[in-house]
C-alpha cells in the first residue's frame, strides 16, 4: 500500500478539491437521499452535491473497481439528444467526430471546438437506431453546452435546415471493473458479449424498461454507462448492489481511476485554451474531417498538425511527494518548460503519476525532467499513458 505520507497527502489534495460548503442551493441527483443513506461523504461538484467517498477508503474503492467492479452515480452529465434529418450534420457543425460513419448505435469520443481550435468540452455521441443522436457531456459544461448548442441549433434552423434538441432527465450510472459484465448480465436478456467498447443498446434492465446501456466509462476497467428512466434509479442502484461484487464508489476514485488510464479531466487537463493537437487528442478528429476542414477552429487545428505546436500534453513519473495541479515542471538545468495539469499517488502502481503540458521538445517518452514540489525539485520523467493498461471489451 501507498506510505501514510503519500496518502495523507493525497487526502489533503483531494480534501482541496472540493467545496464542503451549504448544500441548501446545490443541484441533488436522484440518488441523493440513497448516498447519504450509505454513508456517502458529500460534497460539492459542478454545482452538484455528490459523493467523494463512502465507508471504505478512497485507496480501497479504487482497488475494488480495478479487482471487481463499482458503481458511480454520474447523473450530474449533461444527457440529450438530436433529432431531425440534419441531425448528423448539426452535431459535425459543432464537433471534430465523424459522426456520418458510424454504424447504428455506435458511439464515438469526440470534442466542440470553438473558433481557435480551443476545447469547449469532450462529450461522447452516439448514432442510435431510433432515428436520434444521443449525447452525454460534462456537469462542470452544462450551461455553457447547452447554451452553445441551442445558440447553433436556432442559427442552423434559420438557415433552413431540420434539426431539434431535447434534454433528458434521466438518471445515469456507471458500473466499472472487470465483473462488471458478469454482474450486470444476471439482470438483461441480452448478449452482453455481443457488445462491444463504445456500441449501445436500449434494453430492459433488472426489469427496469427503456434503459440505454452503453459499453463505456471513465476508468479504464471494462464497463457500462446506464441511462435510466429517472424514477428508477434508486431500484436499479438497489439492484446492482445485491451483487456482493458490487461497492459504491465515488469521486475521489474516480478521479484517480481516470488519472491512472490517462483520461483527461475538463477544466484541468483540456479547457478553451488548448487544443486537440496539443492535448495529444488528435485521434479525435476524423480524416474525413480534416480533410473536409469544415469543424470549428479547423484552420488553426490543420495548420497545428503541419507545423507542430510549442506545447504538448504528456504523463509523467515522479519520485518524492506527490505532486498536483499547477505544480512547475522544470528541464534538468532548473527552467520551466511547463506545468502539471492533474497528478496523484497512483494505488495500483505505488508511484506518483500526473499529466501536465510541457515544451514539446521536451516531449519525448523518457526524458529526464523535474518537479518542483513545495519548494522542493525533485526528479521525474515523462512517461508514457495509460499509466495502467486499459481494458476496454472489443469483439474478437
Amino acid at each position: 500500500m501507498l506510505g501514510f505520507r503519500a496518502r495523507l497527502a493525497y487526502a489533503v489534495r483531494l480534501h482541496r478539491s472540493y467545496s464542503h460548503g451549504g448544500t441548501e442551493s446545490l443541484k441533488k441527483t436522484a440518488l441523493y437521499e440513497f448516498h447519504q443513506s450509505e454513508g456517502g461523504r458529500m460534497v460539492e461538484f459542478a454545482g452538484w452535491s455528490m459523493p467523494v467517498q463512502y465507508k471504505d477508503s478512497h485507496i480501497s474503492s479504487h482497488l475494488h473497481t480495478r479487482q471487481h467492479c463499482s458503481l458511480f452515480d454520474v447523473s450530474h452529465m449533461l444527457q440529450s439528444k438530436v433529432t431531425g434529418k440534419d441531425r448528423v450534420k448539426f452535431m459535425e457543425s459543432l464537433i471534430v467526430g465523424d459522426v456520418a460513419e458510424l454504424k447504428d448505435n455506435q458511439g464515438t469520443l469526440s470534442l466542440f471546438t470553438n473558433d481557435k481550435g480551443g476545447i469547449m468540452d469532450d462529450l461522447i455521441v452516439t448514432q442510435t437506431s431510433a432515428g436520434y443522436l444521443y449525447i452525454v457531456s460534462n456537469a462542470g459544461c452544462a450551461d455553457k453546452d447547452s447554451a452553445h448548442m441551442k445558440e447553433q441549433l436556432a442559427k442552423f434552423k434559420a438557415a433552413g435546415n431540420d434539426a431539434d434538441l431535447e434534454f433528458l432527465e434521466a438518471g445515469l450510472m456507471a458500473l466499472q471493473g472487470p465483473s462488471a459484465t458478469r454482474v450486470l448480465q444476471e439482470g438483461v436478456s441480452d448478449d452482453l458479449h455481443k457488445l462491444p467498447f463504445m456500441w449501445s443498446a436500449v434494453m430492459t434492465v433488472f426489469g427496469i424498461q427503456g434503459c440505454r446501456v452503453t459499453r463505456c466509462g471513465y476508468t479504464g476497467e471494462d464497463g457500462f454507462e446506464i441511462s435510466v428512466p429517472i424514477q428508477h434509479t434508486v431500484e436499479l442502484a438497489e439492484a446492482l448492489l445485491k451483487n456482493s461484487e458490487v461497492k459504491l464508489a465515488g469521486l475521489g476514485s474516480r478521479d484517480s481511476l481516470r488519472l491512472e488510464a490517462g483520461l483527461c479531466l475538463y477544466g484541468n487537463d483540456i479547457d478553451e485554451t488548448t487544443t486537440p493537437v496539443e492535448a495529444s487528442l488528435l485521434w479525435t478528429i476524423g480524416k474525413r474531417r480534416r480533410a473536409a476542414a469544415d469543424f470549428p477552429g479547423a484552420a488553426i487545428v490543420l495548420r497545428q498538425i503541419k507545423e507542430k505546436t510549442k506545447r504538448k500534453r504528456v504523463g509523467l513519473m515522479s519520485s518524492g511527494p506527490p505532486v498536483r495541479q499547477h505544480t512547475p515542471i522544470l528541464n534538468l538545468d532548473g527552467k520551466v518548460i511547463g506545468e502539471v495539469t492533474s497528478g496523484c499517488p497512483s494505488p495500483c502502481l505505488k508511484e506518483n503519476i500526473a499529466m501536465g503540458y510541457v515544451d514539446t521538445e521536451y516531449g519525448k517518452l523518457g526524458t529526464p525532467i523535474k518537479v518542483e514540489v513545495r519548494k522542493k525539485i525533485v526528479d521525474a520523467v515523462v512517461a508514457k499513458m495509460p499509466f495502467v493498461p486499459t481494458k476496454y471489451y472489443t469483439v474478437k
